[in-house]
């Protein structure tokens, strides 16, 4: 028996076995697994229809699709990456599976819950397939949905709303279970300044899970009641007011993005140490950027809303606020690079694609300021520089965290290490392909091309042929990624306890961990990345 089938053997619940044994299991690390394969599917499925997009966008005209097709698949391609890849993506897997061992402890405090919120997470995705095939088809209204069109339209945008729904109530009780974990269940020899920065970051996302999702869900539910009961919230026909709605979005959608980027954040923190053979650099400048970050950036909503009339005072307000949230964002940076500073670098996957996402986020952070400026804001709202920016700091930040977090720590889920030869390939290819194919973007918005526009002006064409090939290198990058990371469990190699070094509790148990994760009590006396006892373990034993 290998290790991995001893470990979903062992793992099975008391009188249970096969299928029912993983639908009806409170193990937090069966919970990361199955969200791993659901939020991988849902991540394919969103890729493939972003390639028929820019497809479609290579040339001038009718390519592959018409009008009405392409803004339903833009609307699809963002509800499945938003809100079943991106929110749920690092923290349902990674935080389900590490945050309880990291802590310490057996389980997360609520197992019956967090497999509560699997199923949420399930239908909320089920409910958003169908909606594909009943009624009018998938909305074309774009995966912020707004007003007066999304009440207009006669497509079947309350089922997506409710899919939507759906999805932020499993999302709100992932942070209520994070938090209580947290503050109830950690180690008692553990203080709070040696708590890894991978769980503060899923600390600090928590409570922004918590405290912000419920205006979405509000928010959904005032659609579906203007929808079907016509009561004027929203449409100035009636005395509503469609302002209202962008504000009620954006008051949820915005700290969405640092749900969205701060556990990626995390999970830089904790490769950038272990390869650079050094103590974090600024461990307490980085938990409290996190808090700051959850902070601040529930509070700078309304920078998407420059152009809507709002007043000067208003404007002025939100971009210094923009500007402040920077701060916090930037010592973590600065971090990252000091402690790579003079390191002891071993260049691994994990790390060469922290690196990657150090300079795609950088990008990213910096074009937001071009955005957080009202001047320039208003030259290119709403235009392909837009889109850039976005993917820039949601891709290229957490998607390669995400990429990184599965290098890092797939030899601890699975048992099996991978091959490090096709891994540089395919963190090479995906990074020049995410290059070639977001900065054409960036200055096709400078130049004024609209976005969610279906074709466009011949001056625009050269660039959205580059952006194409650029998506097509993108596409192969990640599936050699992909298809290693998946031939390992045909080459079987055995991952010992601690393939990388690292210092957090996860590596001190058996890989992939027992059902109740440490076999001894935890020691956590040199927490945190003390790589001193580390190297001197090293040279006196070799291992």
């Amino acid at each position: 028996m290998t290790a991995t089938q001893s470990f979903y053997h062992n793992s099975s619940p008391p009188g249970r076995t096969g299928i029912m044994s993983w639908l009806l299991t409170h193990d937090h690390k069966r919970l990361g697994i199955m969200y791993f394969g659901a939020v991988c599917f849902w991540f394919v499925l969103a890729m493939f229809l972003g390639l028929l997009l820019r497809t479609e966008l290579m040339t001038q005209g009718r390519t592959i699709m018409g009008a009405e097709a392409y803004n339903a698949t833009f609307t699809l391609h963002g509800v499945i990456m938003i809100f079943l890849f991106v929110i749920p993506g690092i923290p349902a897997i990674f935080g389900n599976f590490f945050l309880p061992i990291q802590l310490g402890t057996d389980d997360v405090f609520f197992p019956r819950l967090n497999l509560f919120s699997w199923y949420l997470f399930m239908f909320g995705g089920l409910f958003a397939i169908i909606s594909l095939f009943v009624g009018d088809g998938f909305p074309d209204t774009g995966w912020t949905f707004y007003v007066p069109f999304s009440v207009q339209n006669s497509a079947n945008v309350g089922l997506t709303v409710t899919a939507a729904f759906i999805l932020g109530m499993s999302s709100m009780l992932t942070g209520l279970n994070f938090v209580t974990t947290f503050h109830r269940m950690r180690d008692k020899s553990m203080g709070l300044m040696q708590i890894p920065l991978f769980t503060w970051s899923l600390y600090a996302t928590a409570w922004v899970q918590i405290l912000a999702t419920p205006v979405i869900s509000i928010t959904f539910i005032l659609i579906l009641l203007e929808r079907f009961f016509s009561i004027g919230l929203f449409d100035p026909d009636k005395g509503g007011d469609p302002l209202l709605y962008q504000h009620l979005f954006w008051m949820y959608s915005h700290p969405a993005v640092y749900v969205m980027i701060l556990p990626g954040m995390g999970v830089i923190s904790e490769i950038i140490p272990v390869f650079s053979r050094k103590s974090i650099f600024g461990y307490k400048a980085i938990v409290w950027s996190s808090m700051a970050i959850a902070i601040a950036g529930s509070l700078v909503w309304a920078h998407h809303m420059f152009t809507s009339g709002m007043s000067d005072v208003s404007v002025f307000v939100f971009s210094l606020l923009t500007y402040l949230v920077a701060i916090p964002s930037a010592v973590k940076v600065f971090s990252w690079v000091s402690t790579l500073y003079k390191g002891s670098i071993e260049m691994t996957p994990p790390l060469l694609l922290s690196l990657i996402f150090i300079y795609l986020f950088s990008i990213g952070g910096l074009t937001g300021l071009v955005l957080g400026a009202a001047g320039t804001n208003i030259h290119v709202h709403d235009t392909q520089f837009v889109v850039a920016h976005f993917h820039f700091v949601m891709f290229g930040g957490t998607g390669f965290a995400f990429f990184a977090a599965m290098h890092f720590w797939w030899p601890k889920m699975f048992g099996v290490m991978y091959r490090f030869k096709p891994a540089y390939i395919g963190a090479v290819l995906t990074g020049v392909g995410f290059v070639f194919h977001y900065v054409p973007m960036l200055i096709l918005g400078m130049q004024g091309m609209p976005r969610r526009y279906y074709d466009y002006l011949p001056q625009y064409e050269t660039g959205n042929f580059l952006a194409g090939f650029g998506g097509y290198l993108l596409i192969i990058g990640m599936v050699t990624m992909f298809v290693n990371l998946l031939l390992s469990f045909k080459q079987r190699i055995p991952a010992p306890v601690d393939p990388w070094g690292g210092t957090t509790l996860e590596w001190t148990v058996p890989s992939p961990p027992p059902v109740h994760n440490f076999m001894n009590k935890p020691h956590v006396e040199d927490y945190p990345y003390d790589f001193t006892k580390v190297t001197e373990r090293f040279q006196k034993t070799g291992k």
